[in-house]
């Protein structure tokens, strides 16, 4: 079983020997260099659909309900009766998991076709992303996506390096320096690469995106040439090509790649909504089951009492109604298309159909802060230097200052604002004009560029026209204070601009000797300061005026984090700032009482926390509390937090689209989260709930008629509609009103907007509850039970009145039902009420099998009808007027 695994390229991961431009000459068998997004292929795509629908209980029983049809004892009514609507719940599933596919299809192909040029002995050929082998040299040029992991051999430039941009890898948008094998580099041209006898030993296929193991070796040379390669030498899948042309061989494709091996496969959300509808229909099925064994009961289990129950389990089947899951399907599908028409959250995307209830009911919100709230835009606001701060209103004395000494370093546009123009910069020097236009050469000599391990950068350069070396380091507050030389200035300083909600960069220099510079390194460390998470949870009105910040002081081991715990656990209604750093600590710990004193506070701020926190965070409120989580991020490093949330918002930002693509709903503008969330999820959820309701109402009505009709006349499993009657109920005469309730709201969007708290009453789960189910139920006990004992106290001579009598009545509650439910008309609820009526009437000429055309045109019917339908509806009417006078909801008080 290994070796076959092993032989299919599956097994362990193991390491590699790859020989250039020789794809034949293979150790081991390596996976095609496809991307495959789709959950099925063309021959398991119906079983699969079918499987994922039939392995639910709600689905499978209407399945062995229709089978069970065919078993001549057991047969109710015609076949149709059962099947069509069983049929017609499927094909809608199967059109939508269809189409989902195709568009996975269309989006995977448009990766695995884009076309690269290959070196062969015969020149270059041009091949698809998805014939790429390991082994193979391919080119890539400016601007194109690097289609697999690659050794970086070969580039245009003539500073001999590269650059890659990163951002759909790891979320950040700086470019990263990248240098060719040496030895490749200098052969004459790329043609030559396959003219030497070369291979590459490369570590096993891993999901470290920052580190890389692997030797070079060319075997032709005397003595054979061996280089160590490192992560500078890699060119990883999914990275653009920033500069020039390269040339790379092969080293991993397909599932093997980092890019790939470092997205999880997102988990199949299921909506809350769902499962709790789920659980009120295992409700219904137990009322089933026991509705069943009465009327059995009631005929002293007489005869073959066996069959008698499963015929009286399909005859009260529409008690769970097949409707249901296709009403609630369609509804998702309504919702989605409103939230992408919304104009006034353009470019909204839903990824995730199927969850936009959950939208309305987001208990905890988790947002990454650094980008998604400041659009990654920096703007140059204030410079200090040591004894005197510069602001917006004084930047002219910078540049008169900068004029004055050239006319005798670290953010472009303010300094071309202030006089100092960068006119040229590549890897080995840079150009900068004076306000004098006098052009100043620097010679680069070193760089120290950014890394998650180092998080620090800096940069060595000689002036040309003095031969002065120079080291500048730019670096948070926190990290320079430790390395620049003591004053007393710098951290008051920094305290200050942090406290205004200012991102704080202290840049630094020192004049290098020769041998000093021969032996230095530097660095950078990115990240915001506690005061300044502090001040954004103040802007972003997390916190109130009046309400107390606890920043939770660094700690490092079990003592210190126990200390600080109780030391919170003192303060009441206060918000908590802290690092990822003690986060961590608290968590390996203490993790229990950490969470339960987090989830007491008004607002938590959580700074340089690692893309792992975020994710471990989103898990443990979960499991905690049992609410529901919503994270939202903008970059690579966020996708593990939206993945791992109930509800995963994506921001389209400067960092790419790696967020919005993995995310279940995808923003443009984070400002855009908040009508996300209190218009479109308050409404879908509220909707949903009065749909999901009215249409076990409107089962259950029935069903209650068909108990009593079977009780009236001696417990007989006798159905009292068939044929066409019980399809047309549920479909062409009640659908369209009961569905148009997807269009109902209680208030405007603009009054949701304006009070949050109507948002934070949906968090009780009111709208759907065993209360307002019971009162649903009882609803439809009193009205089944009216129309049905009505029409067998009203009719006249034949059965088949009580038939005319008791539909039409049941027909008209249903619409007057629905006007009743209906809190905000829309001018297509109106047209679909008048068309259901209008086609109840039509029909009636085209259903005289079951019906007595002849009696429905008296008076006598008419009357008799509407005396059960005022019955039917009447009282209800009148408590709902005396409820909104004497105890309104809480939104009528806005509308009124």
């Amino acid at each position: 079983c290994c070796e076959w695994l092993r032989c299919c390229g599956g097994g362990e991961p193991r390491p590699r020997t790859v020989w250039l431009g020789h794809p034949e000459k293979r150790d081991q068998r390596y996976p095609r260099n496809v991307i495959n997004n789709q959950k099925y292929n063309f021959f398991t795509f119906l079983p699969g659909v079918l499987f994922n629908q039939f392995k639910y209980f709600f689905n499978l029983y209407f399945l062995l309900l229709a089978c069970s049809q065919f078993v001549p004892e057991m047969r109710l009514g015609a076949l149709y009766t059962y099947w069509v609507p069983l049929g017609f719940v499927l094909a809608v599933t199967v059109i939508r998991e269809a189409v989902e596919e195709i568009r996975c299809y269309v989006r995977d192909k448009e990766v695995n076709s884009q076309v690269y040029s290959r070196l062969t002995a015969r020149g270059t050929v041009k091949v698809k992303s998805s014939n790429i082998q390991v082994g193979d040299l391919i080119i890539v040029e400016k601007n194109q996506r690097v289609p697999a992991d690659m050794i970086f051999l070969r580039t245009s430039e003539k500073n001999g390096s590269c650059f890659l941009r990163t951002d759909q890898l790891d979320g950040e948008t700086d470019w990263k320096l990248r240098l060719p094998v040496a030895c490749t580099q200098r052969l004459p041209t790329a043609a030559d690469l396959l003219q030497i006898r070369s291979y590459v030993y490369a570590e096993e296929p891993n999901i470290d995106i920052h580190n890389f193991v692997g030797t070079f070796t060319r075997e032709d040379s005397d003595p054979p040439i061996s280089e160590s390669l490192s992560i500078e030498n890699t060119l990883w899948a999914g990275t653009v090509v920033a500069s020039g042309t390269v040339v790379g061989v092969v080293l991993y494709t397909g599932r093997e790649l980092r890019s790939v091996m470092n997205t999880s496969n997102p988990r199949s959300k299921i909506g809350l909504f769902d499962l709790e509808v789920n659980c009120l229909t295992k409700i219904l099925f137990g009322a089933l089951v026991v509705v069943s064994l009465v009327m059995v009961a009631l005929q002293h289990f007489a005869g073959r009492w066996y069959l008698q129950i499963i015929r009286f389990l399909l005859l009260f089947s529409n008690i769970i109604p097949i409707s249901l899951r296709v009403n609630l399907d369609m509804g998702k599908i309504v919702y989605s298309w409103v939230i992408r028409r919304d104009s006034k959250v353009p470019g909204t995307v839903v990824r995730s159909s199927t969850i936009p209830e959950q939208l309305g009911r987001i208990s905890y919100l988790l947002t990454d802060k650094t980008g998604t709230l400041t659009q990654n835009e920096m703007v140059f606001k204030r410079l200090h230097l040591g004894t005197v701060a510069y602001g917006l209103d004084s930047m002219d004395e910078v540049q008169s200052h900068i004029f004055s000494i050239y006319t005798q370093v670290a953010l472009v546009q303010w300094t071309e604002s202030v006089g100092l123009t960068l006119v040229g910069r590549d890897q080995s020097s840079m150009q900068l004009r004076t306000p004098g236009d006098q052009i100043l050469n620097f010679t680069i000599l070193q760089i120290f560029p950014f890394t998650y391990e180092s998080k620090r950068m800096g940069i060595i350069v000689r002036d040309e026209s003095t031969g002065e070396i120079t080291f500048y380091m730019k670096g948070a507050d926190v990290v320079m204070a430790g390395i620049v030389q003591y004053n007393d200035w710098l951290e008051e300083e920094c305290g200050n601009m942090a406290r205004e909600g200012l991102r704080v960069l202290v840049v630094a220099k020192k004049s290098l000797a020769e041998e000093q510079y021969q032996d230095f390194e530097v660095w950078m460390l990115t990240g915001d300061k506690l005061e300044t998470a502090t001040c954004t949870a103040k802007n972003a009105h997390l916190v109130t005026r009046n309400q107390d910040i606890h920043v939770f002081r660094l700690v490092t081991n079990r003592g210190e984090a126990h200390l600080e715990l109780n030391a919170f656990r003192r303060k009441h209604d206060c918000a908590l700032v802290i690092s990822g750093d003690s986060l961590e600590v608290c968590l390996k710990y203490y993790e229990y009482e950490f969470m339960e004193l987090a989830c007491q506070c008004p607002a938590v701020v959580c700074c340089r926390c690692a893309p792992t926190q975020k994710a471990q965070i989103v898990r443990l409120l979960q499991e905690r509390t049992g609410k529901l989580t919503c994270a939202v991020g903008d970059g690579g490093n966020d996708v593990s937090m939206i993945q791992e949330s109930d509800c995963g918002v994506g921001v389209e930002g400067k960092e790419g689209k790696q967020a919005s693509l993995a995310a279940d709903f995808s923003i443009t503008q984070f400002k855009h989260l908040g009508r996300l969330l209190m218009v479109h999820g308050r409404n879908s959820y509220k909707r949903s709930a009065a749909l999901s309701q009215f249409v076990i109402h409107r089962s259950l009505c029935i069903s209650t008629m068909q108990a009593v009709f079977s009780s009236v006349f001696y417990f007989a499993s006798v159905p009292l509609y068939q044929g066409f009657l019980i399809i047309g109920y549920s479909t062409i005469y009640t659908m369209f009103p009961v569905f148009s309730l997807v269009l109902d709201k209680d208030v405007k969007s603009e009054v949701a907007m304006l009070y949050p708290e109507l948002y934070k009453d949906l968090l009780k789960g009111r709208p759907l509850s065993y209360k307002t189910f019971l009162i649903w139920v009882l609803i439809s006990i009193y009205q089944g039970s009216t129309i049905m004992y009505g029409a067998l106290l009203l009719f006249e001579s034949e059965f088949v009145h009580i038939v005319a009598i008791s539909f039409t009545s049941l027909i008209l509650t249903e619409l007057l039902m629905v006007a009743l439910t209906i809190q905000t008309w829309h001018w297509l609820m109106t047209v679909a009420e008048l068309l259901s009526l209008a086609c109840y009437i039509a029909s009636l000429v085209f259903l005289h099998e079951f019906i007595d055309v002849y009696f429905i045109a008296t008076l006598s019917f008419l009357w008799k009808v509407s005396v059960i339908t005022l019955v039917s509806c009447l009282p209800l009417y009148v408590l709902k007027y005396l409820r909104r006078r004497f105890s309104p909801p809480s939104y009528s008080k806005l509308t009124s």
